[in-house]
């Protein structure tokens, strides 16, 4: 099982959510799992996280299509910020429209985090997805 300090869910759909939560149970410890409707929750309580020195987190699961701020906005806002660390980010669609696959490609090139990008819905966390240690900056 892998040790994991913080790991964010961003999605306003609650089932997705819950199946996450349940898959993720038998993969990681990790004691702080912090659930958010949109982006913009998302990314203040990543900025709060910041000022307070408290651990970011090393994976966070994405939705693309959310209100107020959507993942696509959401990561903007992030790689603005002075992040050292490398966080793993699963971008969730259930898009078929090729342009959020291009749309990944992009942010994949101007990202030094881990971008992974997974279909809806979501049958199988691997630990892949989770693997945020010992990665070369």
């Amino acid at each position: 099982m892998k040790k994991v300090n913080s790991i964010f869910i961003v999605d306003d759909d609650p089932i997705t959510v819950f199946g996450i939560k349940r898959m993720l149970k038998p993969l990681t410890n990790c004691e702080d799992v912090e659930i958010f409707q949109n982006g913009k929750e998302a990314f203040d309580a990543l900025v709060t996280k910041m000022e307070q020195g408290d651990n970011l987190p090393n994976v966070i699961f994405l939705d693309i299509n959310m209100p107020i701020m959507d993942g696509w906005d959401f990561l903007e806002e992030m790689l603005q910020l002075p992040i050292e660390e490398r966080i793993v980010i699963n971008i969730l669609t259930s898009s078929i429209d090729p342009m959020d696959h291009q749309k990944w490609n992009d942010f994949k090139s101007k990202c030094s985090h881990v971008l992974n990008f997974k279909n809806k819905p979501i049958f199988k966390i691997e630990t892949s997805d989770l693997n945020c240690l010992n990665m070369a900056s």
